[in-house]
């Protein structure tokens, strides 16, 4: 979970007073108390979020649904420019990446995601019909982590989330 500047400040005001009331805080930062509240859960909250960028509803719900049954925080983009938006605003830990998308495709975000300083370092996993091994290998060599191909068994995609989750948060 990344937190900026603000959110320091709420830690080390905590820190400081294990009993400051929000309110305080608010008084403190010159900050909304709600916007306090919020930015308290959201540190607060250590489940893993995960991107998923797909241009189909059939697939996005479901898989959004499943995943947040697991207990992940899940956020949707329906196109490569929007995905590009939220992994910077929402920096997810994971994002599940389909490649065919109209305007801009799996390929092209991914490559812009591991060329930025904010985003190069979150896990991609390329989601797609597209199966040859020659796709596969463009999708790595563009630095995805991991490539799965659809149809998909949702067990074995949970797996291979957790491994890439479990290997990001030991470098």
């Amino acid at each position: 979970m990344n937190w900026d500047a603000t959110d320091n400040l709420i830690i080390e005001l905590i820190k400081k007073n294990e009993n400051i009331s929000n309110f305080e805080i608010s008084t403190i930062l010159d900050i909304p108390e709600d916007e306090i509240v919020q930015r308290i859960g959201k540190i607060s909250d250590t489940r893993s979020k995960i991107l998923i960028v797909d241009d189909e509803i059939d697939t996005l719900l479901p898989l959004q649904r499943s995943l947040e049954v697991e207990d992940y925080i899940v956020v949707g983009a329906s196109n490569g420019k929007e995905a590009l938006i939220k992994a910077i605003t929402d920096i997810p830990d994971l994002i599940l990446l389909d490649l065919m998308m109209p305007e801009m495709d799996g390929y092209e975000v991914c490559a812009k995601l591991k060329t930025d300083e904010l985003t190069k370092n979150i896990p991609v996993i390329m989601l797609t019909a597209k199966d040859t091994v020659r796709e596969k290998v463009k999708g790595l060599d563009i630095g995805a982590d991991d490539y799965v191909t659809k149809p998909f068994h949702l067990i074995e995609l949970k797996a291979r989330i957790k491994s890439v989750l479990r290997r990001s948060k030991n470098q």
